[in-house]
């Protein structure tokens, strides 16, 4: 049975969100973004309209620059799962493979596998091969 992480414990305050709540908590941060844009543009309107003109020029910022701002926080994605910040690749590479001395204990000249009746390169031919 694989070990896994039944060592660590999780706290559920620390579960992201689903994928369906993430996705609905974004689509409403942008409506609710669009709207605030729409009463920027109507008071714009309205303000111009009154007289007041270098004014209406603020609201009017605001509905030409919320968008973007709308746009990239609705395509911003989840959030990353871990809170440690950046973490370098690490490559899980196999260790090189040295080869053993011939005079230390425990090294054979044989690399094949046991019982398998191939000779190899550097593996003594075997009787009855």
């Amino acid at each position: 049975m694989p070990k896994g992480n039944r060592d660590t414990a999780h706290l559920v305050t620390e579960a992201r969100r689903s994928h369906t709540e993430d996705i609905a908590y974004r689509e409403r941060r942008y409506l609710i973004m669009m709207g605030i844009r729409v009463v920027c543009f109507g008071a714009a309107v309205a303000l111009f309209a009154a007289g007041a003109h270098w004014i209406a020029a603020i609201p009017a910022i605001g509905a030409l620059f919320i968008p973007y701002f709308a746009v990239v926080f609705a395509n911003g994605g989840r959030e990353p799962a871990t809170r440690q910040g950046f973490r370098a690749y690490e490559p899980n590479l196999p260790v090189p493979h040295s080869p053993a001395e011939q005079g230390s204990p425990g090294a054979s000249a044989d690399t094949s596998p046991p019982g398998d009746g191939v000779p190899h390169r550097g593996s003594p031919p075997t009787e009855g091969a």
